[in-house]
């Protein structure tokens, strides 16, 4: 673990999202400096599957030695984020650091504010264990996970640098290994258990993955069976499908490996597949012709527009949209092909 410094006594850092999760661990180690913290979160009331509030992580910063300063914020309400800045503002004079979600922003905002304000994204190399990847995951996915600690470390060590280092996309095991750090099994959840790569990352390291599979999290597949004819389909289910068979290569096949289902309800719904097991790679309506590893249920306006990059399967799963049955280190993989075809839909 990276140690305080106390460089952060009396630094103000304005975090998005600090009431639970990535954004409190965060906010606790920089609290350990004497920082202040603007807790910027919605949750105001315990929610009876998400531990936290922003009052709840308000007690805990200011006992980990910070001082805190709870506000109801909603990102997507530009007022709301308003008046959190004026409250913070107000109650400790300025604020210093900021955490926000990540965004493509962080070029033109480093270019813009250069030598005034740094800005870098910071994303972690494998998936992180918090309240949100148990409900993505499910059960026992936690043993895939490191600690949100690690998080919290790298962070801490962009804080430390000066206004220079900006315009950074920065992965966390990266950071740390140049503040010294050797050791990551303390970041593991389960020392020694393969871990999941962070859905974002363009890299997948295939011996990651088959390492998770061969811990049983792959169905076994059944008998071949005849695969239905396929039945005359239009819209833009059969187009969004049409495009991605287009988009279709070996090397697409060969990365993936894996056969998808999906079960959409609505006009131009019902069951479709899409082979990337076989050479070549196959779409279609009906079932495959190989049990799926992965089965997604939505309806298929979502469908069109999770394809089209309009909403994002992390979102989905999270709202309700989507339902993921199967091998979540496979539907991983399928979110990268997503975000690879997105320009040509």
């Amino acid at each position: 673990m990276l140690p305080n410094t106390g460089k952060l006594a009396g630094c103000t850092v304005f975090i998005t999202g600090a009431s639970r999760g990535i954004g409190k661990a965060i906010a606790l180690k920089a609290a350990k400096d004497g920082a202040n913290i603007v807790i910027a979160a919605k949750t105001t009331q315990a929610h009876p599957k998400l531990p936290g509030t922003i009052y709840t992580a308000a007690e805990e910063i200011e006992a980990a030695g910070g001082k805190a300063l709870p506000c109801a914020v909603d990102v997507r309400d530009e007022q709301q984020i308003n008046n959190a800045v004026e409250k913070a503002v107000e109650q400790f004079g300025a604020y210093t650091i900021a955490k926000y979600g990540m965004s493509m922003c962080v070029l033109g905002m480093a270019e813009e504010f250069k030598g005034e304000i740094a800005v870098n994204a910071l994303w972690p190399k494998t998936a992180i264990h918090t309240a949100a990847m148990d409900m993505l995951g499910g059960s026992g996915i936690e043993s895939q996970c490191r600690k949100v600690d690690i998080i919290a470390d790298a962070a801490y060590s962009i804080f430390k640098k000066p206004k220079s280092f900006t315009g950074n996309f920065i992965i966390d095991e990266n950071i740390l290994r140049e503040e010294g750090v050797k050791n990551f099994d303390v970041y593991a959840i389960k020392p020694g258990h393969p871990l999941l790569p962070d859905f974002f990352l363009d890299e997948h390291p295939d011996t990651i993955i088959k390492k998770v599979e061969s811990r049983g999290a792959v169905p076994e597949l059944k008998e071949e069976k005849p695969q239905p004819p396929p039945k005359p389909r239009s819209g833009a289910v059969e187009e969004t499908f049409r495009i991605v068979k287009d988009s279709l290569t070996d090397d697409v096949v060969q990365a993936t490996q894996a056969i998808y289902q999906f079960e959409l309800s609505g006009e131009d719904g019902g069951t479709w597949f899409l082979d990337l097991k076989s050479k070549g790679g196959n779409v279609g309506y009906g079932e495959p012709s190989h049990q799926a590893d992965v089965v997604m249920s939505m309806s298929t306006d979502d469908f069109v527009k999770m394809f089209s990059g309009k909403l994002k399967p992390t979102m989905a799963f999270m709202s309700g949209k989507l339902k993921i049955k199967g091998n979540m280190a496979l539907a991983i993989k399928l979110e990268k092909l997503m975000n690879q075809m997105n320009a040509r839909l």
